[in-house]
């Protein structure tokens, strides 16, 4: 699994379409484009799936869930995602979520709770993952793994 974040509109796009040969429709499901959450992934079998807008999908998973509920869903939601990765030897999952957890804390409690939420839910997929990216204008810094090799 390849985690990539980064601030809003700092070319977290563009640097996977750079990074990934991809065709859109079939590999790349996006919170943006109100795809669903992908819970799990048995449907899609292609070698590459990019998931794009975490903290979105985050945001509509908390409104439905208490925040106990929702990180053991999240967790078991994760685990789904390196199996299906795992099941066949060429396949990646390539995870992007816009980092929301700094700056001004919100005001509003429901967007506090969101920012926490958010900020361990992509602690949890950093862990897992084989690589994390963080890409600033434009720019990625590998902040763990090293190789595009799984």
């Amino acid at each position: 699994m390849h985690f990539i974040t980064g601030g809003a509109f700092n070319g977290k796009r563009k640097w996977v379409r750079k990074t990934y040969p991809i065709r859109i429709n079939e590999q790349w499901k996006s919170a943006y484009q109100n795809a669903s959450f992908p819970i799990k992934l048995r449907e899609h079998q292609v070698e590459l799936l990019v998931l794009e807008g975490m903290e979105m999908w985050v945001k509509a998973l908390m409104k439905e869930y208490e925040p106990d509920h929702f990180r053991r869903i999240w967790k078991d939601c994760l685990n789904h995602w390196v199996l299906w990765e795992r099941a066949e030897k060429n396949r990646q999952l390539v995870v992007i979520g816009t980092d929301i957890t700094k700056g001004i804390v919100p005001m509003e409690k429901e967007n506090r709770l969101w920012r926490d939420l958010t900020g361990w839910a992509f602690q949890d997929i950093a862990a897992i993952a084989d690589r994390v990216d963080v890409i600033w204008y434009g720019l990625n810094q590998t902040i763990k793994g090293g190789g595009m090799e799984k």
